[in-house]
């Protein structure tokens, strides 16, 4: 039996304290990361610069402990490896060129060439798996396709997911040709990540909780199987974490409907509710509110306690539900840790 405790709750095991990590845990809440941010001049330039990204996914390592360091790289360095324009304003966050026609969709690299651009994120992690703790699990991560291209047809991320919508409703077929190429491309990334030494993959659907209906189904669920199915057909003993955000009761089953090992929740649902209704299709990774690590006191302890509790009885990864906030306080972190570790 691995001495890696995520990947035992993963398998199933019900472990007497859950391991942890957490979403975004290497970022600007951080002083070390925004030291080595500005060393490395801009965001897309210390996701490309294979020593800094290890560096700034080690720190929160050395910081606190973790039981999980997650690859530092960005969901939409996917688009600029396809050969969409990618940009970050200062304050506003990530800009791309649009697709929103067939002609812009055909212009795209071939899935087969995004190796090329992607080269330093599998240094990243080379790197990583000769330099974490032993004990450490290393998990590689991409965005899952829906989510994907609501950036890519939007050129910026929004509230609302509006021009993916209209887009899914004005031209089905393209906005279905656009899916299958993210989720062929995605396949391929999070394949070279597990070569470069992943030996667990996230796939996050951030926007998954504005797909309604059948439209979750088509383009929440059916893409997260494929890319799950063929990732285990190469990859057998990996696993998969997925993360379709804000689902809701879309929650309800889906690990066996897509074949992951593990369904992270979100703070928009109960930790009791998904005990009851999530965790015995498998393993659960959540809840806390992110909020507790800005406001920390005795709220923050209480909570996560509660949310210990409630995943006491099946495999549990304890996580945020969501990613941290820059305005967190480090000691809050360190304040969840201990707490966790010390029931």
């Amino acid at each position: 039996m691995t001495d890696k405790l995520i990947l035992r709750a993963l398998k199933g095991e019900v472990l007497p304290t859950p391991p942890i990590w957490m979403m975004r845990q290497a970022g600007r809440y951080l002083p070390e990361y925004r030291a080595t941010r500005a060393e490395a001049g801009d965001f897309l330039k210390l996701c490309y610069n294979p020593d800094l990204a290890a560096e700034v996914t080690s720190q929160p390592i050395r910081r606190f402990g973790f039981d999980a360091a997650i690859l530092f790289a960005d969901i939409l360095l996917i688009c600029q490896a396809l050969g969409a324009d990618l940009w970050f304003e200062t304050g506003e966050g990530p800009r791309l060129s649009t697709i929103t026609t067939r002609a812009e969709l055909d212009a795209l690299k071939p899935v087969d060439a995004i190796h090329d651009t992607l080269a330093p994120v599998y240094q990243t992690l080379r790197i990583l798996g000769r330099e974490l703790p032993r004990e450490t699990t290393l998990i590689g991560f991409a965005g899952a396709p829906w989510t994907v291209a609501t950036y890519m047809i939007a050129g910026r991320g929004s509230k609302d997911q509006g021009a993916a919508h209209a887009l899914k409703s004005a031209d089905r077929a393209t906005f279905a040709a656009l899916i299958d190429r993210i989720t062929e491309a995605t396949i391929e990334y999070l394949s070279e990540q597990v070569k470069a030494g992943a030996e667990v993959v996230k796939l996050f659907d951030s926007w998954a909780g504005s797909l309604k209906g059948d439209d979750f189904t088509d383009f929440a669920m059916k893409p997260a199987a494929r890319i799950i199915a063929e990732l285990k057909s190469r990859h057998p003993e990996l696993p998969i974490i997925a993360f379709p955000r804000e689902a809701g009761q879309g929650y309800v089953g889906f690990a066996k409907a897509t074949g992951a090992d593990c369904v992270a929740i979100d703070n928009s649902v109960t930790p009791e509710w998904a005990a009851e209704h999530v965790q015995p299709g498998g393993c659960v990774q959540g809840n806390l509110a992110p909020g507790h690590m800005v406001t920390g006191g005795d709220a923050l302890v209480s909570e996560t306690r509660r949310v210990v509790n409630a995943f006491r009885k099946g495999p549990h990864i304890f996580n945020l539900g969501h990613g941290i906030t820059p305005d967190a306080d480090p000691e809050n972190v360190r304040l969840m840790i201990e707490t966790v570790r010390g029931m």
